[in-house]
């Protein structure tokens, strides 16, 4: 058994955007998972010029258009700043380094050139030597993220078998005829289809979307759905969300939605204290893009409050940590009239990888009062780094924070103050919670995600699934 796995989404999504949402995060994590524990059995397509097909495209392709998006830094940060940034960061340079020479050289000169360039890193790292010559190679974008044309990959063929799998783990709605593209690739090969569903908000509660995503996010769902011969959830909540809404359409499920468990963290970035991120433990701390549903209206109520109940000095910033997304108009004018709150919230656009780690490792606690979610990453994300979070007790929410956050009604003003002041109030409270939540919070690897989407597949084939384990050191 092979698993094709459809990547158009992401390079989709990189024309238009400059940072990885948590889709393509999640997506990335998992093939790089899936890689790991099939190494010999997972491919990766694109969509090729003619109906119906796919071809083939490497995985240090994919791994090199992550890598532009993940470590691309803002424009408000000067040279000299992102030059210390990069030079922190050994390992990771070094990666990205060999990913660049993979992906922008002709074959011949990759292996000697990468050699070189990681030699010029060290050297620098250790003493400055050539700091500009490798600040400008690795912060050195082409004209377009998106790889060439399509033509280059025909002479990769896509040779599948029987048995085989289509799988989508992406976000691929915004791909035209994307039902009709699936429905002749498997039944031309005799594949079988799995996608993988984040959540159903578009459909469930389209006030909060836009209307274009609406309308192509249905169409979507009701042509792609049917095609399946496995659906797999981020969550329970999401699972039950979707058989719900079949039910209630008469939409065809091939069976039950199976949860797989999700994993926790993304990279090993190093934490990155640039000029832009405040003192430590000065702020409380949301990640998210900017966008109604999300609920950062709330934020700004809650601390308008608290300049009103409490004397300003003991107040914590507000740090929004994230993109301006759609419909917050009203919220965006409404930070600027009151000079964002008199300084007492503050914006961080698109913060890098390192700045996010950062970020959650100083803050004094996280908020996350979003309305609806098929997860909640951040709520994750916050105890890995093994910051406290206040959540909205919604949808998947309490699912994702288990017993170790607190939780508050997002439409419930009141409540939603005296949860939060109690924990500024209270320092040795919150100081406990945080080594509750450093001692108890057990992280879950992307290779037990990515292994319950193997198990499911295999099972689903009356195929015994293959158990990963991790490598074993062995003495040289």
């Amino acid at each position: 058994m092979k698993l094709w796995v459809d990547v158009e989404d992401l390079f989709v999504y990189a024309q238009h955007v400059k940072r990885p949402s948590g889709i393509q995060r999640v997506a990335f994590e998992l093939q790089r998972a899936l890689v790991e524990i099939l190494p010999d059995s997972v491919q990766f397509v694109r969509h090729g010029k003619q109906s119906g097909s796919f071809v083939t495209v490497p995985f240090s392709r994919i791994e090199a258009l992550f890598d532009d998006l993940s470590t691309v830094l803002p424009e408000t940060k000067d040279a000299s700043e992102t030059e210390t940034e990069l030079l922190a960061q050994p390992i990771s340079l070094y990666r990205r380094l060999r990913r660049r020479g993979r992906t922008i050289l002709p074959q011949p000169l990759r292996d000697p050139a990468t050699r070189l360039w990681v030699r010029t890193a060290e050297t620098a790292q250790a003493g400055g030597v050539l700091l500009k010559a490798v600040f400008c190679l690795e912060t050195w974008r082409p004209q377009s993220t998106i790889l060439p044309s399509v033509p280059e990959y025909r002479e990769k063929t896509v040779a599948t078998a029987a048995g085989d799998w289509l799988l989508v783990l992406g976000s691929p709605w915004s791909c035209p005829a994307y039902a009709a593209r699936v429905s002749q690739f498997c039944a031309r090969n005799d594949l079988r289809f799995a996608l993988l569903v984040y959540d159903i908000i578009p459909i469930r509660r389209p006030e909060w979307v836009d209307r274009g995503l609406r309308s192509s996010f249905h169409e979507w769902f009701h042509t792609v759905v049917p095609l399946a011969d496995m659906v797999l959830a981020i969550s329970h909540a999401t699972a039950e969300d979707v058989e719900r809404y079949a039910a209630e359409t008469s939409l065809r499920l091939p069976g039950r939605v199976q949860p797989i468990p999700l994993g926790t963290g993304f990279g090993t970035s190093v934490p990155a204290r640039t000029r832009r991120l405040p003192a430590r433990r000065s702020y409380a701390l949301i990640v998210s893009t900017i966008e109604i549903r999300k609920n950062h209206l709330l934020l700004f109520r809650i601390w308008r409050e608290l300049t009103e109940q409490m004397p300003l000095d003991e107040i914590p910033t507000l740090v929004f940590a994230g993109r301006v997304g759609w419909m917050v108009q009203d919220l965006m004018q409404m930070l600027k009239n009151t000079c964002w709150l008199n300084g007492k919230i503050l914006l961080i656009d698109s913060p890098s990888d390192s700045e996010l780690a950062a970020l959650y490792e100083d803050c004094m606690f996280t908020v996350y009062p979003s309305f609806y979610e098929g997860w909640g990453l951040p709520v994750t994300e916050s105890h890995a780094y093994g910051a406290p979070c206040i959540s909205s007790n919604r949808t998947s929410l309490p699912e994702a924070g288990g017993d170790l956050a607190l939780y508050f009604d997002p439409d419930h003003l009141v409540e939603a103050v005296r949860t939060v002041r109690q924990m500024i109030e209270n320092p040795m409270a919150l100081q406990a919670w945080r080594e509750r939540v450093a001692r108890e919070f057990k992280p879950v690897a992307w290779t037990e995600s990515a292994q319950a989407i193997i198990t499911q597949l295999q099972c689903a084939g009356g195929v015994p699934a293959p158990q990963w384990q991790p490598a074993v050191a062995t003495a040289d």
